[in-house]
């Protein structure tokens, strides 16, 4: 199988873990100082990488003031909005399904920013997303949800919704190692001033923390990232940011296996659904 089509389904499988790994994690350290110490490292790694390839590291001012912007949003915004709202108490299954409301934005803004034109085929396509999604988790919804946490959440969503167009518009010709690797870098000095500034420092070094550590870092922040800046670099906005849809039927599935959380009859439909929807969008 070619990487263009093997890439989306590696994607999903590896960006839902995600919300496992916080779930393991996050009961042993503050969210802020958890992102930070992932993303140092994973910059780190990164680097360490770029100069095994032989790939420019010195990638110029220009490119790395905008791999620092983009990494502000998808990882500052994004992720420590979604690990903070985690924390605060916000159900993982209902931080998935306001965060997999991206494509929807980032199909609208792309026709004014980026000039994307959007078929008929892939609006039915996205609106049958949503629509699978809200199935899947809609049994997770609670009215006792904190304000923090939805705050927290509507940041991550402005957050990885910028980032995609960023990425697209600005970010398409800066190496991709040297270039994620700055984006960790920036996004992890800001985080690592949040903890500070909040007092929120505390890790356990526990086993569960460790492995959660371990994963998040080299299949999340090396793996799933590269493999979501490769396929924006090379595919629409609007089809990448489909793909999101399939994130939250997958963690459900996950958390089935992994933690015996039960998936009804309306996950499974809602799951068809989803995956029908992105095959329209991806399939134009």
């Amino acid at each position: 199988m070619k990487l263009s089509k093997l890439a989306p389904i590696l994607f999903v499988l590896l960006w839902s873990t995600g919300f496992v790994g916080a779930k393991y994690g996050l009961p042993f350290a503050d969210p802020f100082i958890f992102l930070a110490v992932r993303v140092l490292v994973a910059a780190v790694i990164l680097f360490i990488i770029a100069a095994f390839m032989k790939s420019p590291i010195a990638i110029g001012a220009d490119a790395i003031s905008k791999s620092i912007l983009i990494g502000f949003f998808l990882h500052t915004c994004y992720l420590g909005g979604v690990f903070f709202s985690i924390s605060k108490g916000l159900p993982a299954g209902v931080a998935a399904v306001v965060t997999s409301l991206q494509p929807v934005l980032v199909s609208i803004l792309a026709v004014k920013v980026l000039g994307e034109k959007l078929k008929m085929q892939q609006l039915v396509g996205l609106l049958l997303g949503l629509t699978g999604v809200v199935l899947v988790l809609g049994p997770s919804f609670d009215s006792k949800i904190p304000v923090a946490g939805v705050v927290a959440i509507a940041i991550a969503l402005i957050g990885s919704t910028s980032a995609t167009l960023l990425q697209k518009r600005i970010g398409s010709g800066i190496p991709l190692v040297a270039g994620t690797a700055y984006q960790y870098l920036g996004s992890g000095s800001v985080l690592l001033t949040i903890a500070l500034a909040t007092g929120g420092t505390s890790i356990q070094w526990s086993g569960k923390f460790v492995l959660a550590f371990v994963w998040l870092i080299a299949v999340l922040s090396v793996g799933a990232i590269l493999l979501l800046l490769w396929l924006l670099n090379t595919g629409s906005a609007a089809s990448v940011s489909s793909l999101f849809y399939l994130v939250p039927p997958a963690t459900a599935i996950e958390a089935f296996l992994l933690f015996g959380e039960k998936v009804n009859t309306q996950g499974f439909l809602g799951i068809g659904v989803t995956a029908l929807g992105v095959w329209l969008v991806i399939s134009n």
